[in-house]
């Protein structure tokens, strides 16, 4: 056992900046006498002395050999890995590089059409092809959910040469998937299991959450310590166990995707969050939970007010609707009249994320706030909670095809794909007008954010209906993810 109390990254740092050398080396800022002295007001002078390089006994993040690796030694052990890597780059580079190393070109991964656009790079970088699956839809909420074991099982029987399987667990709106099950199929299957979990880093502490991706047998899983540890944002790591993969081929394809330039600012509050999480992880834990539970339990006896609860749900992640709001309304009226700040909307749902950091106080003002909205649309309100079915029951057993128009984003069907990611974008484009589309091969990526799921991918086929579908929704005033004309009058097509 390695001793968690010890920050070595941090505490070199300290030491090197207490020992103040003459310096001739990059930043140029010079510790803290070359910078901007309203930048120096605003954040002090002691976070420009700690912003170094690789000086003197503080190693090198692309070759490891002293502090650094320490510091992720420590950091495999609190969270269970055989090896992990601090990442500078934020969880984009972790999917990119986990996409690298599992598939060369042509080889096909299994993926739910939600993953994150960075995923979507990492196929243009490796050549790899998509086998795209469908999550869950739960109706009431319009949203997308887990990944069903019998949805990858199908996948294998259909394409029983995939190399890889990568899961977002949790999703952005904090549902989990059965990663043990479909850990178990992967390996029947001679493939990797590749986990998203950007939005899971304070998982598996304690029984009050759901248990992490490597206590469910993952191969390969990059978290973003910055969204739900206590790290300096863009600041993640990469776990790896077991040897279905060679680490040396991860730690070459990392050198590819992250900066030659590591930030140690970023990189020693992961050493520091490492250290919070190994000794205080399950009081942290618990007392998020606790606080999410509260916040839950509360909200769902609000007239009107849907709370997203269940087995599958990460009860730090609130997802809640108020009835007589669209949720992009009620996230604008909470921070302008309530000065609440949530983490993102949707046509129907609000969603907070709940740290260990927030208080009591917060949630009760929270929960005042929708109470007080709630009683403008019913003045005679009284407390129930009878619209709260448990949500596991809205999970269809679906693949992509079968979710259909039910998504509140109208998907329809899985586009034929006419080229792989990566020929897509290596290949000359022109823009046409949207209303002529249909026939010719995306060039570009067309989703509607939120969720970000996307309608098409650079090489599929835009087809009468799609092109329709995404006209309806520039009409509905939608925000989109990819295309270069932001109005959708033109779209980008392989020329």
């Amino acid at each position: 056992m390695m001793d968690q109390n010890k920050m070595p990254l941090l505490e070199a740092i300290l030491e090197y900046e207490k020992r103040n050398p003459a310096f001739f080396r990059v930043p140029g800022h010079r510790f803290d006498k070359g910078i901007n002295p309203d930048l120096l007001e605003a954040f002090g002078s002691r976070v420009f002395r700690c912003d170094l390089t690789e000086a003197e006994g503080l190693d090198d993040l692309h070759q490891p050999e002293g502090v650094i690796l320490e510091a992720q030694q420590l950091a495999a052990e609190c969270y269970g890995a055989d090896k992990t890597w601090f990442l500078v780059n934020g969880t984009t580079c972790g999917n990119e590089a986990m996409v690298l190393s599992a598939c060369c070109p042509g080889d096909k991964i299994i993926l739910p059409r939600n993953v994150h656009k960075s995923v979507y790079m990492g196929l243009v970088l490796s050549g790899a092809v998509p086998v795209w699956i469908m999550p869950g839809y739960m109706t009431e909420y319009g949203i997308m959910g887990k990944i069903l074991p019998e949805t990858v099982e199908q996948a294998f029987q259909e394409h029983p040469d995939s190399k890889a399987v990568l899961i977002v667990s949790p999703t952005y709106y904090g549902t989990v998937s059965d990663l043990k099950s479909i850990a178990d199929i992967c390996h029947k299957h001679n493939a990797l299991l590749l986990v998203d979990e950007a939005h899971g880093a304070h998982l598996g502490f304690t029984s009050l959450l759901p248990p992490s991706a490597l206590q469910q047998d993952a191969d390969v899983v990059v978290q973003s310590m910055h969204k739900t540890g206590s790290s300096l944002t863009m600041s993640s790591l990469l776990h790896l166990k077991g040897s279905r993969i060679n680490p040396s081929v991860i730690s070459d394809n990392l050198k590819m995707v992250m900066s030659t330039s590591p930030n140690y600012l970023l990189m020693a509050s992961l050493d520091a969050a490492r250290k919070e999480m190994a000794l205080r992880g399950r009081e942290h834990g618990e007392y998020a939970a606790s606080l999410g539970n509260k916040a839950a339990s509360a909200l769902s006896e609000i007239r009107g007010c849907r709370v997203l609860t269940g087995a599958s749900q990460d009860p730090t992640r609130l997802v809640f609707s108020l009835e007589g709001y669209t949720g992009y309304e009620l996230h604008e009226i909470l921070y302008d009249r309530y000065n609440l700040s949530m983490e993102l909307s949707d046509e129907k749902n609000v969603v907070g994320v709940i740290a260990w950091g927030n208080e009591e106080d917060e949630i009760t003002r929270l929960v005042n706030a929708v109470r007080e909205l709630s009683l403008q649309v019913h003045p005679e309100a009284a407390p129930d909670s009878s619209h709260n079915e448990n949500p596991e029951k809205q999970f269809p057993c679906a693949v992509y095809r079968d979710a259909g128009k039910q998504f509140g984003c109208s998907f329809l069907s899985v586009p034929s794909m006419a080229l792989t990611p990566r020929d897509a974008h290596f290949s000359d484009k022109l823009s046409v007008p949207l209303t002529s589309a249909a026939g010719h091969i995306a060039g570009e990526m067309i989703a509607v954010y939120p969720p970000g799921i996307p309608l098409l991918y650079p090489g599929e086929i835009i087809t009468d209906e799609i092109a329709e579908q995404i006209q309806n929704h520039v009409k509905s005033g939608c925000h989109f993810h990819g295309p270069a004309d932001p109005e959708l009058n033109t779209i980008r097509i392989i020329n």
